[in-house]
């Protein structure tokens, strides 16, 4: 029969550390794979109007942006504090939205570019014209497909 000592001090083992660098390298390989890095700079200030009905967009890989608001401090002395526009990192005029799209949507998979969507981040406080003549623009390049940015309204 064996002798079970508990009086004596046992010493703990060592942490074995061989391991860890291969699941520090998966942690970074996987953080790396799910982020994603902004692509768009503002230029333009925008709050997101309030909204009660509010969907998901599905696919944001379909999604182009059309940015509307005033211009950051950054740009304002060479803009002024008017609306603009801004597709990518550049601001536009709205005759300058139909060869956006028609660029954007030739960039596109032929299969996926029925399918595209464009999405109006605009400024809470834009006048309706700048945004209708907005729409009109999408229409004449076929861009049907609208959604715009809100934020949901938490008191009704």
């Amino acid at each position: 029969m064996a002798k079970i000592r508990r009086n004596e001090k046992r010493e703990m083992p060592a942490l074995n550390t061989s391991s860890l660098p291969d699941i520090i390298f998966m942690l970074l390989f996987f953080f790396m794979s799910v982020t994603s890095m902004k692509e768009v700079s503002y230029k333009v200030q925008f709050k997101n109007p309030q909204a009660t009905e509010l969907t998901k967009l599905e696919n944001k890989s379909l999604v182009r942006y059309i940015y509307v608001g005033t211009p950051t401090a950054e740009f304002r002395k060479q803009y002024g504090a008017e609306t603009r526009i801004q597709l990518n990192d550049q601001f536009a005029e709205v005759k300058e939205i139909g060869e956006y799209i028609i660029n954007e949507r030739s960039s596109m998979k032929e299969s996926d570019q029925g399918m595209m969507t464009v999405s109006i981040k605009a400024d809470k406080e834009t006048k309706m014209g700048v945004i209708a003549d907005i729409k009109q623009e999408l229409r004449r390049a076929y861009a049907l497909k609208i959604s715009y940015a809100a934020t949901q309204r938490t008191s009704y």
